[in-house]
């Protein structure tokens, strides 16, 4: 159930599709169950993500999958147009990524890790987490079309793990609180098995022999640090003036195991 009568907005935004399915889905699923609404963002279409195909035509079919995972939720899908290795902390992000924000008024904005490998992501953690801020002020324009109206407040804010849950040094990033993912884990799977594109990819660039087990050992590991059999890790950005309470776990209604 919702944690009130109104119902409860999540935005998950990631860099790439598919990040959100391997770092937050279970989550996600979790969340749709109590009755909140789910919205999937990525900030780009995944153009690189091939050595086969070209940007043009990996874009469209990683689209194309991103949608039927979102499908499998029964939730809502769409990219900021962004282009990979191209996001940059600038103003033109900001106001793009806080329309967004405006557009869905969420209540719980799920993003990107501040410190991750790869600049997209980290790049994308900072302009979320500016557009958060952003939101509610009535004089910060976004320069729109048809610009939605500002939000009532900052929403509260989470990060997923890093990928590996690692620094640039290899040293450990210690999530604040595990999500117990159990039930929630082969709805899991199977929407980050509609990201059939990038199985070669992830083999050629990142060593990653299949990206399914891949997910479930790392579920799994971090399921370990609180006695599940599979968890995801968050951390949630508390800096002034941001919610201070944990509403994502008031929703599970202690259903997460807390680190």
């Amino acid at each position: 159930m919702s944690h009130s009568s109104k119902t409860t907005r999540i935005l998950a935004i990631h860099a790439h599709p598919d990040d959100i399915e391997i770092l937050c889905a279970g989550t996600l699923i979790r969340l749709k169950e109590a009755g909140c609404e789910i919205y999937l963002r990525t900030m780009t279409a995944g153009d690189c993500g091939s050595a086969e195909f070209s940007a043009e035509h990996i874009a469209r079919k990683r689209l194309q999958e991103a949608q039927a995972s979102a499908d499998l939720l029964g939730v809502s899908y769409d990219f900021l147009g962004f282009k990979d290795l191209q996001i940059v902390h600038d103003n033109a992000g900001r106001r793009r990524v806080t329309e967004e924000l405006r557009e869905i008024k969420p209540d719980i904005v799920i993003t990107a890790p501040p410190v991750d490998y790869m600049s997209d992501h980290e790049m994308t953690s900072r302009l979320v987490r500016d557009a958060c801020f952003n939101a509610p002020i009535p004089n910060y324009e976004t320069e729109a079309t048809r610009p939605a109206t500002p939000m009532e407040k900052i929403p509260h804010l989470y990060f997923v793990d890093p990928v590996g849950g690692v620094d640039y040094y290899d040293n450990p990033i210690t999530p604040e609180f595990v999500v117990d993912i159990t039930p929630q884990f082969e709805l899991k799977q199977q929407m980050l098995a509609c990201h059939e594109s990038q199985r070669d990819w992830l083999r050629k660039q990142h060593g990653m022999d299949e990206y399914l087990d891949a997910s479930r050992r790392w579920s799994e590991s971090r399921g370990a640090r609180v006695g599940a059999q599979f968890g995801e890790g968050f951390q949630q950005y508390k800096g002034h003036p941001y919610p201070q309470d944990n509403l994502l776990l008031e929703i599970l209604e202690n259903g997460s195991l807390v680190v």
